[in-house]
C-alpha cells in the first residue's frame, strides 16, 4: 500500500441500527420529507428574552408559546395562538393561520407581524397594541431600538416609518443601477444587509450601491410567450465593479451625510460598526485585490476620517467577515476576529487602535463569537477539540484561562442569555439526532428540554464512518464513507464521490447526517452504492494555509486531494476501481467536471449541477479573492478553465443548470456544451426552466430522480 495511506485513522462510526426495518427511502422522502417528517424533532423559536433568565419556544402540543425560567424551570406563561387570534379578531385585524415569528420587546411583551401590520402583545395584561404598518412591497426591514420605528426599502430607495401614519423617504434615487439600504458586494465579507441602526436609534447608516456602470447580464424568462428578457447587473472577474458609499441618516433632522472613504473608489466597505456613544462609526476598507484591509474610524457629524486603527495585509488575501464586538459595559474596548496568525482568533483592541493582546491562540479556529460578560469573560464556539466538532468555550480577556464548557463530542450550537449565565445548547452527533439542553456556563446540565427520537429508525441504513487520510504536505483530509445496508466485504461495489471542495464549506463533521443530501446518500447506498466524501484543501475551518493552498489555481490542489481519496478507495478490496462516479453542485459542479476531465479518466460517471466552467464568467468579489483577475493571472485562469479539457472527457457526464441562475450564470455550462458539440464529444445535458441556482418545488423530485437514475444506469 502507498505510504500516503499509512495514516488512515477511523474516528467515528455510526452503527447499524439493530432493530432496523426493511423500509427504504424514496425520492419523495429525499426531496419532500428530509426537512419535515424525516428531520429530528426540534423546539421552534427557541431563544432568550433579553436581560432576563427567561427562555421561550413554540410548543406543538399546546399550540402556543411556552415561557420558562432558567433559574427555577417554572413555566411563567403560555401564550396560545387562540388567544392572539381572539384579540386580533376583536380589533378587526383578521386571523393568524399559525403562531407568528416573534421578537421580545421587554420581559412581558413581544412584537409580531400580521400581514403588513405590526403589533405588540403584553402577556401579563393581555393587551394587543398596533405599533406600525408597512407598505406591502417593503423589503429589507430593520427595527430601531424603540421596537416600533422601522427602516425598509422599496425599489431603489430607503424609507423610515415612525408609526402607521408617518413614513418618510430617506433617499430619492431614480437612475437605474443605484440601490440604497441593500446588501452590497454580492453578500461577501459577512455582509447580509445594508441598514445599520445606531445603538440609541438616533442615526441609521446605510449602503448606497452604484452599479449603473456594471454590465447588464441577460436572464431570460422562458416560461413567457414570447420569452422575456430580465437583465441583472453581474460584474464578472476583471470587469468594472460596483461603487459603494455609506450614508448616515439623522433621525431628528431627517438629513443625510456621506462618509468620506476617499479614493480609490473601487474598493469594498466591510465590518460596519457603531461606537456606543454614536459619535463615530467604524468601517473596514478593503482594496479590490483583497490583500490590504484598513480599519477606519469616521466622524458621524462630518463624515470625515478620524483615525486609522490598524491595517492587515497578506500576500494572498485577507478576509474580514466580522464587525467589531464591543466589550460588555465598555465604551472603548472591542474584540476583533482575525486570521492574521494563520487561524481565526480573538484580539483585544481599544478604539484608539491599540492592540492590548491576542486573546486566543492555537492551531484551531473560532467559528462564532458569542459575546462577553461583566467580568470580561469572552464566550465563543470553536474547533479546539477537533475540526470535526464545535464546542462552547470561555476565556479570560487576558487569555490566561481557556475553559471548554460543553462535554459531549459532536456539534454544539449555543444561544447565551444576556448576562452569559445560562446557555441553550442544541447538540447533535453522528449518533444523536438532536438534543437540546439548558446548561449554565460552568458546564452543569440543568435540564434536557428535548431529546429527539431517531427519524430513520424504521429504515434500512448503511454504516457510516468518519476518518482521516494523510494527504500531500501532511495535511489530514477528513473523509466520510457510507456503506450499503447489506454490505458484504467479499463483493465489489461502485462508489459515488460527493464533492464540494470550495471555500467556506466543510462537509465532514461529527453532526447528525440529516437533510436532503444525506438522505440521498442513504438512498443511493440502499441502491448498492458506497458513498464517499472528502474535504480537500480550500475548504473551511482548517486554518489559512489549508484554505489558501488553492490561491490562483482553483481546481488543481482540490483535484489532487480528491484523487488521494480515490487512491484510498481503490486500496479497499470491496471497491470496484472501474466504477467510481462523482456528483456535486455549484463549486461542487466545477469540481465534478474537473474530476471528469483532469484526472486521466479516474471517474466513470459524473453529474454536475450549476457548475462554474470558466472563472472569468464568475463574479468579481469571490473570484478575484481566490484567483486575482484574468489580466493579472492569465495562466491560472487558463489552467482552471474546463473549456481547456473538454476533449479529455471519456466517461459519462450529465450537466444540469437552472436557466435563470443569477449566481453561476447559465453561460458556464452552455459554453461547455457548445465546446463538446464542436469537438464531437458526447455530453448529457438538462436545463431546468425558470429555476435559479438551485432546483426547487416539484421539479426537484425530477432532478433527484434523474441524478439517481444516471448513476444506476451508467455506473
Amino acid at each position: 500500500m502507498s505510504s500516503i495511506f499509512k495514516k488512515v485513522l477511523i474516528l467515528l462510526v455510526l452503527p447499524l441500527f439493530i432493530n432496523a426495518q426493511s423500509q427504504n427511502f424514496t425520492i419523495e422522502d429525499v426531496v419532500l420529507n428530509s426537512y419535515s417528517k424525516l428531520a429530528p424533532d426540534n423546539l421552534r423559536q427557541l431563544n432568550w428574552i433579553d436581560n432576563t433568565d427567561l427562555f421561550y419556544y413554540y410548543s406543538e402540543d399546546q399550540d402556543g408559546l411556552v415561557i420558562r425560567s432558567a433559574t427555577n424551570l417554572e413555566e411563567s406563561n403560555i401564550v396560545k395562538l387562540e388567544l392572539l387570534n381572539s384579540h386580533l379578531s376583536s380589533s378587526n385585524f383578521g386571523q393568524l393561520k399559525r403562531f407568528p415569528s416573534i421578537t421580545w420587546i421587554s420581559r412581558d411583551s413581544f412584537r409580531f407581524w400580521n400581514g403588513d401590520s405590526l403589533f405588540n402583545f403584553d402577556v401579563k395584561s393581555k393587551v394587543l397594541e398596533l405599533l406600525n404598518s408597512k407598505p406591502n412591497n417593503a423589503e429589507n426591514l430593520e427595527f430601531a431600538g424603540d421596537n416600533k420605528t422601522i427602516l425598509y426599502t422599496i425599489g431603489q430607495n430607503l424609507f423610515i416609518g415612525y408609526n402607521s401614519d408617518e413614513h418618510f423617504q430617506i433617499t430619492a434615487d431614480t437612475l437605474d443601477g443605484i440601490l440604497n439600504g441593500q446588501t452590497v458586494h454580492r453578500s461577501e465579507f459577512g455582509i447580509s444587509d445594508g441598514i445599520f441602526i445606531s445603538p440609541k436609534s438616533n442615526f441609521t447608516a446605510f449602503y448606497r450601491k452604484d452599479e449603473s456602470m456594471v454590465t447588464n447580464y441577460p436572464l431570460v424568462d422562458l416560461k413567457s410567450t414570447p420569452a422575456v428578457l430580465e437583465n441583472i447587473r453581474y460584474p464578472m472577474a476583471g470587469q468594472t465593479s460596483e461603487l459603494v458609499t455609506l450614508g448616515i441618516f439623522n433621525h431628528s433632522t431627517k438629513s443625510t451625510i456621506w462618509l468620506n472613504t476617499s479614493d480609490p473608489k473601487d474598493k469594498y466597505l466591510t465590518s460596519v460598526t457603531w461606537s456606543p456613544d454614536e459619535e463615530n462609526i467604524f468601517v473596514g476598507i478593503l482594496n479590490r485585490d483583497q490583500n490590504h484591509l484598513i480599519l477606519n474610524k469616521y466622524s458621524v457629524e462630518t463624515g470625515d476620517l478620524v483615525k486609522t486603527l490598524f491595517e492587515e495585509k497578506h500576500e494572498k488575501y485577507v478576509e474580514p467577515e466580522h464587525p467589531l464586538h464591543l466589550l460588555e459595559g465598555s465604551e472603548n474596548d472591542f474584540i476583533w476576529i482575525s486570521e492574521r496568525d494563520g487561524y481565526d482568533h480573538l484580539y483585544h483592541y481599544n478604539t484608539d487602535g491599540t492592540l492590548i493582546n491576542q486573546v486566543t491562540k492555537g492551531d484551531w479556529v473560532i467559528t462564532e463569537y458569542l459575546g462577553s460578560d461583566e467580568n470580561n469573560n469572552l464566550y465563543f464556539e470553536g474547533t479546539k477539540e477537533s475540526p470535526l466538532e464545535r464546542h462552547l468555550y470561555k476565556v479570560d480577556l487576558d487569555g490566561s484561562s481557556l475553559t471548554k464548557i460543553t462535554n459531549e463530542a459532536g456539534t454544539h450550537n449555543i444561544k447565551l442569555n444576556s448576562d452569559k449565565s445560562f446557555a441553550l445548547d442544541t447538540y447533535s452527533s453522528i449518533e444523536t439526532p438532536r438534543k437540546i439542553s439548558l446548561i449554565n456556563t460552568d458546564g452543569d446540565l440543568i435540564v434536557t428540554l428535548l431529546e429527539s427520537d431517531n427519524p430513520y429508525s424504521e429504515y434500512n441504513l448503511g454504516e457510516m464512518k468518519i476518518f482521516s487520510i494523510e494527504g500531500d504536505e501532511k495535511f489530514e483530509l477528513y473523509s466520510r464513507i457510507i456503506f450499503p445496508p447489506d454490505f458484504d466485504e467479499s463483493k465489489k461495489y461502485p462508489v459515488i464521490v460527493y464533492v464540494y471542495g470550495g471555500p467556506h464549506v466543510q462537509l465532514v463533521t461529527n453532526s447528525w447526517p440529516g437533510g436532503r443530501y444525506h438522505l440521498w446518500f442513504q438512498y443511493m447506498a440502499q441502491k448498492g452504492f458506497i458513498v464517499f466524501t472528502l474535504d480537500s484543501r480550500g475548504s473551511a475551518n482548517r486554518g489559512r494555509d489549508f484554505e489558501q493552498a488553492t490561491f490562483r489555481r482553483l481546481g488543481t490542489f482540490e483535484v489532487e486531494d480528491q484523487l488521494t481519496g480515490v487512491k484510498y478507495l481503490k486500496s479497499l478490496p470491496y471497491v470496484d476501481s472501474d466504477r467510481i462516479g462523482v456528483f456535486g453542485w455549484s463549486y461542487g459542479g466545477f469540481m465534478t467536471t474537473s474530476l471528469m476531465t483532469r484526472t486521466n479518466n479516474a471517474f466513470k460517471v459524473g453529474v454536475g449541477g450549476g457548475a462554474v466552467i470558466d472563472w472569468k464568467f464568475y463574479e468579481v468579489m469571490y473570484t478575484e479573492r481566490y484567483m486575482d483577475t484574468p489580466q493579472t493571472n492569465p495562466d491560472g485562469y487558463k489552467e482552471a478553465s474546463l473549456l481547456s479539457y473538454v476533449e479529455n472527457l471519456k466517461g459519462k457526464l450529465l450537466l444540469v443548470h437552472g436557466t435563470k441562475d443569477p449566481v453561476v450564470v447559465w453561460q458556464n455550462s452552455l459554453k461547455f456544451a457548445e465546446m463538446a458539440a464542436n469537438k464531437n464529444i458526447p455530453l448529457d445535458y438538462y436545463p431546468y426552466i425558470g429555476h435559479p441556482h438551485g432546483v426547487g418545488g416539484k421539479d426537484a423530485v425530477h432532478l433527484y430522480s434523474k441524478i439517481s437514475n444516471y448513476f444506476i444506469e451508467n455506473l
